[in-house]
Order: structure tokens, then sequence, then C-alpha cells
């Protein structure tokens, strides 16, 4: 059977037992996804693995030799252990294996093989318990199979899992590059051809099967421009798609309520702010509907750039619509958005501003009869701004007039929820639209995944931020400095300051796994609890905390809980009050405390850079400094110690984030709803590659301005199709 279908199903080549592990393990589910899985890297044939580069934690594929192999019953329960050291030369590792004594005949002293597993420390000894393995040949004329995938010169590894070893996919792997047909060629030939690019068979070929660095750079070389030119070509079509759409000009540049807003204000605009309040207004009296990305890092002052755009369209007759993913974000946005207007926000009730409006929020747990007010609201146009979640893209939901939608993280939300929204406008004419981000975006991505809006960049602080200082707290190597910790909260509260606490789980139910398993010996399985919300409240309220007023905030809360818990938060002089609020990352972004001015992370290394970025944030906002400090059990000079370390050394979002991006590539970096994926770019580097980028830009508008719906590439269509989800085909449909 020949396979040139890349999108025939994997259990039908690979049978069902290793197509579950595929999908399991990586969600590869068909034959072209799994021929983008490329190797991580190559191993070349007789070279050692440096063993000393090895992590607790990582999943690894070993090349190295047996030492010596011994069996033993264990001490404190039934059964035996098979011990198998082995070496690259250097450093040495063990292999074990719990009650399968029948394994100790399989190893002999001087034999050479590839050994996968996840690694681990036992008693100060690095080790893999119950690995995968594949010995070389000692006679390699005499097995067929082992020539097959060991005979080039370059043995490729890939990205693996516990479960999933770099040689089970290798395996997979070569039955699918066995039965390889012909596969359509996605670049046009005269580009291809013009940028001395091999096809796209001969590439895959290369990098799965390399005989040669020559072949593997070759490879390379192809499939990065193909990453950079589709995703171009798609932004391509899309630039093109908006620049012809219709919209109303919201020309009311100076309005009485833009005007009202300035003059109300207990401070100054930066510099910044007043800049891309300019771009976005000369965007709004355009009659094509504005795109436009306004990224800034955290307190930077978006929101208030926002809220005068709202307020200019509320000016000229139209509507807003603020869009925000989490109900504590919306009603945070909905509360100071009202304070901020103050009789503004009352036009047509008593004591109102004459020329004012009024704001509605829209959530799914709302009351009915709540909803069914601020519904009305809606459609009757008295509601001139609309703060809601995802609640705001259903059919309940009609404007008057929206004029502009405002996506507040747009990282949560995919294109085609911006669409639902934007498909709400009437007259057949689309709204405005202007997506923020407090996470910083290096440009090149920027221009790799947003490139179809224009780009606001928001510098500097408002005046009064005294910003925030970020320290680690390693709790193995100085646990006194816990205790100081706990000390230093009380400190904040009884200066009549807040203090936020956040742990990375919930604990509420019986599939909340808080257990999460640190190593394994041959006597037991040693376990850490995972800091989670219920169980360290409670800790805190009876132990280092007692007497101070203790609350929690989590996403399994109902709204009204919610809303009570951030208002006795932030109001704690009222009753009841909070001093610390226990909370998940629900209050990562958007919310708003001036009187915060302490964090405390638990189990701060199962953050991220950005989302720990984005945390401590939420301190130091008012005039008072901030302190954040990032509690950990890592062990020091590990990639997570390295991590929160980044975090504490520097408050510069851009800097922080080109670092993200270095260890967790563009995909999770901006989140899986702007690719479809977990990252739609597998060898393609924003950062470094920037000329490939640049190239592969440029051809695809030349290509799309000569045939804008690709009908003379049916092939580079249909690639184009397959890259995106389906609900960003159904934007490109609609848009």
């Amino acid at each position: 059977m020949s396979v040139t279908d890349t999108t025939q199903s994997l259990d039908r080549v690979l049978g069902g037992k290793s197509a579950g592990a595929l999908k399991k393990a990586f969600g590869l589910t068909t034959v072209g996804e799994l021929l983008r899985h490329y190797p991580r890297r190559y191993v070349a044939r007789g070279e050692l693995t440096d063993m000393g580069t090895l992590v607790d934690g990582d999943a690894v594929t070993i090349l190295a030799e047996v030492v010596s192999v011994t069996s033993r019953p264990m001490q404190q329960r039934r059964g035996n252990l098979v011990e198998v050291v082995i070496s690259d030369g250097t450093d040495r590792l063990s292999l074990t294996f719990f009650n399968q004594r029948w394994r100790e005949g399989m190893f002999r002293a001087g034999r050479r093989g590839l050994f996968a597993g996840e690694v681990s420390s036992y008693r100060g000894k690095r080790q893999l318990a119950h690995p995968t393995f594949e010995f070389f040949a000692e006679d390699v004329d005499e097995d067929p199979e082992q020539i097959a995938m060991f005979a080039g010169a370059f043995i490729p590894v890939y990205p693996a899992t516990a479960s999933v070893s770099s040689l089970q996919i290798a395996r997979a792997m070569g039955v699918v590059l066995d039965t390889l047909g012909e596969l359509p060629e996605s670049l046009p030939a005269g580009l291809r051809k013009a940028m001395g690019l091999i096809d796209v068979k001969s590439a895959l070929l290369a990098v799965h099967r390399p005989t040669s660095q020559a072949d593997i750079d070759q490879a390379r070389q192809r499939l990065k421009f193909e990453e950079a030119f589709l995703l171009q070509t798609l932004l391509a079509q899309r630039r093109a798609e908006i620049a012809h759409l219709p919209a109303r000009a919201r020309v009311e540049r100076d309005g009485p309520l833009v005007r009202e807003l300035e003059s109300n204000l207990p401070f100054t605009l930066t510099a910044g702010q007043i800049a891309v309040g300019a771009e976005i207004a000369d965007d709004l009296a355009g009659d094509h509907p504005m795109h436009r990305l306004l990224q800034g890092d955290v307190g930077s002052g978006k929101t208030l750039v926002a809220l005068k755009a709202m307020l200019s369209v509320v000016d000229s007759g139209g509507q807003a619509a603020l869009l925000a993913p989490t109900e504590v974000l919306a009603a945070q946005h909905f509360r100071s958005i009202t304070e901020l207007l103050g009789s503004m926000a009352q036009g047509g009730m008593l004591g109102g501003h004459d020329r004012g409006t009024q704001v509605a929020l829209v959530t799914g747990s709302m009351k009915v009869a709540q909803r069914r007010k601020d519904l009305l609201k809606i459609i009757s146009g008295d509601a001139g701004i609309i703060v809601g979640t995802h609640a705001l893209l259903t059919d309940t939901v009609k404007f008057r007039d929206l004029g502009l939608i405002v996506v507040d993280e747009q990282h949560r939300f995919g294109v085609e929820q911006r669409a639902a929204l934007a498909a709400k406008a009437i007259d057949g004419t689309r709204p405005h639209v202007l997506v923020m981000t407090a996470t910083p975006i290096p440009r090149t991505v920027a221009m790799t995944v947003f490139g179809d809006l224009d780009i606001s960049t928001l510098e500097g602080l408002p005046e009064g931020r005294a910003g925030v200082t970020t320290h680690v707290v390693p709790m193995k190597e100085k646990p006194a400095h816990v205790d100081r910790a706990w000390e230093r909260v009380r400190e904040e509260v009884a200066g009549g300051h807040r203090v936020f606490v956040v742990c990375p789980r919930i604990g509420d139910d019986e599939g909340d796994e808080d257990l999460l398993e640190l190593e394994i010996d041959d006597d037991t399985e040693n376990k850490r609890q995972v800091a989670s919300v219920l169980d360290t409240a409670e800790y805190l309220a009876n132990g280092p905390l007692a007497g101070l007023r203790v609350g929690i905030l989590h996403g399994r809360m109902s709204s009204d809980d919610k809303d009570a818990a951030m208002s006795a938060f932030a109001n704690a002089d009222s009753d009841p009050g909070i001093d610390v609020l226990v909370s998940t990352t629900v209050i990562e972004v958007g919310v708003d405390v001036p009187n915060a001015t302490a964090m405390v992370v638990l189990d701060a290394d199962r953050f991220g850079i950005s989302q720990l970025h984005q945390l401590r944030g939420r301190v130091g906002r008012g005039k008072f400094p901030g302190l954040c400090l990032l509690l950990t059990q890592a062990d020091a000079g590990s990639p997570a110690r390295q991590r929160l370390d980044a975090v504490a050394s520097t408050t510069d979002g851009f800097e922080l984030a080109r670092l993200d991006l270095a260890q967790r590539r563009e995909g999770d970096v901006l989140g899986a709803s702007q690719s479809g994926r977990r990252s739609s770019l597998k060898l393609l580097q924003v950062v470094s590659d920037v000329e490939v980028i640049q190239e592969a830009r440029a051809a695809a508008n030349m290509l799309i301005s000569d045939d804008p719906n690709l009908d003379a590439h049916p092939d580079l269509r249909s690639a184009l199709a397959e890259l995106v989800a389906q609900d960003q085909a159904e934007f490109m449909e609609k848009a």
C-alpha cells in the first residue's frame, strides 16, 4: 500500500495500539501529523550521549553501553529488583526493573544500545525506572530490521514521553516512510526553484532518514520555509479580505464623553497612551474596519486607552463591547469602568450625565432577571458599553449598533470567536476590532502570528506606580526563609495592605490529582503535595496567619461568591473584609487592587515565565511598592529554578517573553487558539529565523496579490485548510 494522502488516519497505517499511543502522548492522529513530528536532534552512530546533562523529569533517549547487571530481593516488600548500570564513557546511570527478573538475561556487559525513559533520582543516583531499550545488533548482517533503522550515519532522536519513547516513534515513522508515495506539493514550483528548495517528499525522507549533515540542512531549510510561507499566505489572505470590508467611520474624536473622562482623570496620560490613542482614533475614522493589536507590559494602562476608544464610539452614536476571558476579569472591568465614568455611566438616569450612557455586564452565570434587564439595555442602545465573557457570543445578545469590539487577553480567544462577535453588527458593515494582550510579544512573533493585525506597543508605566520586587524562596535549601515569608505577609497586613497567595490547584474534588510523583524507588513511591487553595487557606488561617482574615477565590466558585470575595478583598476595611486572598491563577490578568502590596506564589515552578510575570503584576499597582515571593522546592540549577531566577532578575516583560519563547515555543506562549493546535510551527524559530519569515512574507504577499483565491494553486489551498483549525477556516469564510 502506497501512502499519498497525508490526512489518512494513523490507525489504518500503524494499527490501533500504536496509533492510540501516539494520539494519547502527542495528539498525532494522521500520517501528515506524524511526518511533521520532526527529530529533536540526531546522534551520530557510535557516539555516546553525555549523561552529565541529564535533568530529573526529562524524557530522554540515551546511547550507552552496559557495564553490569545485578539482581536482588527487595527489603521491605516481596519481589526482586534488577539493576543495570550503563555508561557513556564518563558518567553512569542505573536502569531499574521491579519484579522482572527475567530481564537479567537480556543484558550483558559491553552491549551497546538506546535506552529511553524518564530521568529520576533515588538516594543521590540518577536512574531510569522501567525504561524501553533497543540493542544494536552485534552482527548487523544477521538483523535486517536493525539495518533498516540504524544503517544511516545519523540516528534521529524524537521528542518523546515516558510512555512513548523515541525508539517507538522511529519504528512508527519507518512504517510510514517505507510506504510513502508521491505527496502533494504546497510550495509553487516557481517559488521552490527560485529559493533552491527540494520537494516535500525528499525533505521528509531526509529529515527522518539523513545520511549526511547536508541532508539534514537541506531538509530543514525546505521545511522551515514551508512553515513560514503557509502561515504568511494565510495572513496575507486575511489582510486582503479585511481591506475590502465596509465599516462605519466613528469620527467623533473629541466628543463630550471623551473630554469629560480626560478632565476627570486623577493623573496625566503617558506619552505612550497619547500616541497609541491617536493611532486608534485614526483607524476608527476610516471606512474599513480597524484590526489592531494593542500590546503593553503589565500595568502600562492599556484598559484606559481602550476605554477612550469605546467612549469615542459611544460619542458617535455606536456601541462598544469588551470581551474578557473570565468572569472575574469581566466583573473587574465592569466595576472599574463604572467607577471611572461616574455620572457618565448613568445616562438617562436621575443625576446622570446629559450625554451619558450605561454600562451592561453579560456573563454565563448571571441571574435570569438581571441578564434580561441588561440584554434589553443592549438591544435598545441604552447601554453604550457592554462588558462580558463568552456569553456575549450567544444568539440572545443583540446590539443596536455595534461599532467597536475590544478583546482583552487576545491569546485566550480564537479567531472564530472574534468573528462571531463581529457578525452581530448591522447593515452589513463590520465593527472595528481592538485586541489587547498584557503578555508582551517579541515583534517577530507578532509579525508571524498576528500578521493580520496592525500592531501598537504601549511603553512606559503610568505615574504613581511603585513597581514590584521579586525574590525566589528555596524551600528545601532555606526552610527558615519560608517562615520569614509568612512574617512578611503579617507585616504587610499590619501596615494596612492586602496580600495574594497563589496556588496551582483548587483541591476541591476527588479527581483533583494533588499528589505528583517525585521519584520511584524499590520500596515505595514518594510523593509530595502540590499546594491547593482549600488546604492552604485552612493551614494559613490556623497556623502562620492565624488571626488574619483569610479568604479564597477560584474558578469553580459561583459568580456571586467570586464577586463577594473580590469586593471583600478590595475593600478590606468593610465588613466582611479579607486581608489575605488565597487564589488560583484566576487573578492572573486584569485584577486591580491598588492596596495589594504582596504576593506569595506556592510551588512557583509549576508556572511559566509569562504567567508568573502576569501574576506579580497584581501587586505594586498603587503608590506602595510591591513584593512577590516565589516559593519552590525545585533544585538549584534545574530548568525550573533557572526560570524562576529569570523572573526575579527583571521586570521587563518583553525580555521575559523572549526567554519564555525560547523555552516553550510560539504556540504555547501565544495560546493554542491562535493556530488551532499546540503550535503550527515545528522547526521555524521566529526569533532567530527573521530572514526566513521576511522572505516568506514577501513571497506570500506577491502570490495573494496575483491570485487571491489561490485558484492556480489547489495543493497550497489544501495545505492551508489542513493548517488551520476548523474555527479559523470558518472565520475566513465569514470575513
